[in-house]
């Protein structure tokens, strides 16, 4: 299901020595990180590792106290507010828990980041990129319901669509399949491989879902204790004899 293919000679987001901390609180203590283009890369952690807080580095909303994120060749502290705007739009964002917007239908939901970031005169695309992303997911015929009116698998797949909505080049995945059965979760998934396939996205997958992992991810990242403890495929860390690696596979 996976792609195997990617360039380790591309880095689009690389992280150097990153740290972060609230107080006396050390969350990140000299984290690397480099996902290539067209490499699913999952990062696996305990609750409060720094996670939430890695993400929010990245896409600019926290200043690192140390280090540097470069996304596509740029190095997000060097950029104005406008040019991280106009960085954003190449990043994709799967929110846990999909995050639409109560008040919008599903259609209303998939404009917004169009209207934000898009030139007037390409507006007049919006009814096809609307529908183009919805087919990617599957689900057509719910563009004029409330997000109230869908599952949360549906919630999830739309709000996949919102992210694919720009065509970006990196995806962030959230804990893609929190809070799904079993089934809905092995769609969301398949949907996720099929769109690294079509798009030739680079998608960083943050789950605790060891399933996940293992389906999706071309190589996994352990952090623990501020830091990138360990990395390698899926069946290497799986096969790790070190007890806290081990300790995520049980």
């Amino acid at each position: 299901m996976k792609s195997t293919l990617f360039d380790t000679t591309k880095p689009v987001l690389e992280i150097k020595d990153l740290h972060k901390s609230f107080g006396t609180l050390e969350v990140l203590k000299g984290f690397n990180l480099k996902l290539y283009e067209g490499e699913n890369l999952v990062l696996m952690g305990k609750s409060g590792a720094g996670k939430s807080v890695l993400i929010k580095c990245m896409v600019g909303l926290l200043d690192p106290d140390k280090g540097s994120v470069e996304i596509l060749g740029k190095n997000i502290a060097g950029l104005s507010r406008k040019e991280m705007d106009i960085l954003r739009t190449s990043i994709g964002f799967l929110f846990q828990g999909s995050a639409l917007y109560d008040s919008m239908t599903v259609r209303e939901n998939l404009e917004f980041p169009l209207r934000r970031h898009t030139r007037p005169n390409d507006l007049d695309d919006t009814d096809q990129l609307v529908l183009e992303a919805l087919t990617n997911v599957g689900l057509e015929n719910v563009i004029d319901l409330m997000p109230e009116e869908l599952s949360g698998g549906m919630q999830r797949r739309i709000a996949l669509a919102r992210a694919l909505i720009l065509k970006p080049k990196i995806i962030l995945y959230d804990e893609p399949t929190t809070g799904l059965d079993p089934i809905t979760s092995k769609e969301i998934i398949e949907l996720m491989s099929n769109i690294q396939k079509k798009y030739k996205t680079s998608s960083l997958i943050i789950t605790h879902d060891v399933d996940c992992a293992r389906v999706i991810s071309n190589r996994m990242i352990l952090i623990l204790d501020g830091i990138n403890y360990v990395e390698g495929t899926f069946n290497e860390l799986q096969q790790s004899k070190d007890p806290k690696v081990k300790a995520f596979f049980k």
